[in-house]
């Protein structure tokens, strides 16, 4: 492998030189640097990222950081965020953070050492006071963490209400609703906009909504104890996809037909909700959307280019398939 040495000798240049041309800072005459380049191009050298971050104190990396890579959301998401950093030129670093405010400080502290430019963050519980401190451009994506930062969100509460709605028209008479964590903001909304349908529904119980944490297991396990404590349950919204698909293993291991005897709505529309037993009907978010739109903003924001709108509240669509 080529170094910046051979490329100095070859093009009969100082070291120095060569790092002024790969930097693009510093006066280099046009002849010189076209003799560079030249060489640089014959060598087929590629710069040492890491001596460059450590250099320049910066580097064409950026962060994202999400609470569970299990959950199929975010790994579409970062595909999208990936993609599109890719076509500025920026490759991404991928933090798990498990909703663990440690383990969350310990990646922001490693994305600093690695001098990234920016950071994409989805998290419940990372404060204001943290990003503040982190002193580069930073876009809250799917949760919103405070007033004034860039962020990108889906229209939570109103796509909850329409999918009530929808398994209301579609002849439910008892439904209920598997909500995500207590706290997590998106959770909180959803859950809020299932109430406001249902709050003066003569059959609404308080019982009927249930947390699945946003996991497959957990959704599972509350499920059966759902329906087995309310059998006159004939419709279940929930809160994610992923409760959905659990929500509908409980109902196969308890022999109810779906959508027969029971209805059963999502929320997010990843991909593996089309390919389920029944296919999943579910409140679609934009996802690639979510992840182009916040890559976009942030690498404005790392240019210090003019960036009019910081808050994005996108829509959402429903889309019925097998299981309603």
């Amino acid at each position: 492998m080529a170094s910046i040495k051979d490329v100095a000798k070859l093009a009969g240049v100082s070291v120095a030189t060569v790092s002024r041309v790969l930097n693009d800072k510093g006066y280099v005459g046009q002849r010189t640097r076209e003799l560079v380049e030249q060489a640089i191009k014959e060598l087929n050298y590629k710069p040492n990222e890491v001596a460059r971050s450590l250099f320049k104190k910066q580097s064409n990396t950026i962060g994202l950081i999400v609470p569970d890579i299990m959950n199929p959301f975010f790994p579409e998401l970062a595909r999208a965020v990936e993609d599109t950093a890719s076509k500025f030129g920026y490759n991404v670093i991928l933090c798990n953070s498990d909703e663990d405010k440690v383990k969350e400080q310990t990646y922001l502290d490693m994305l600093q050492q690695n001098y990234v430019t920016g950071i994409i963050v989805s998290s419940n519980t990372m404060t204001a006071t943290q990003i503040e401190e982190l002193n580069i451009p930073v876009v809250s994506i799917d949760r919103e963490i405070s007033k004034g930062l860039p962020t990108i969100v889906v229209e939570n509460s109103k796509g909850a209400g329409v999918a009530t709605d929808f398994l209301i028209n579609k002849g439910c008479r008892r439904i209920a609703h598997i909500r995500g964590p207590q706290g997590v903001v998106n959770a909180d909304e959803r859950c809020e906009g299932y109430r406001e349908v249902v709050h003066q529904e003569p059959w609404f119980n308080e019982s009927y909504i249930i947390n699945g944490d946003y996991d497959m297991e957990s959704s599972i396990e509350a499920t059966l104890e759902l329906l087995t404590i309310h059998p006159e349950i004939d419709g279940i919204f929930a809160a994610n996809d992923i409760m959905a698909i659990g929500a509908m293993k409980a109902a196969y291991q308890l022999g109810k037909r779906i959508p027969e005897e029971l209805s059963i709505i999502g929320f997010d529309g990843i991909k593996l909700s089309s390919v389920t037993i029944p296919e999943l009907t579910t409140i679609v978010q934009p996802i690639y959307e979510l992840g182009e739109k916040a890559t976009t903003m942030l690498v404005s924001l790392m240019n210090r280019e003019e960036v009019g709108q910081t808050y994005y509240r996108l829509d959402v669509e429903l889309i019925e398939r097998n299981s309603t």
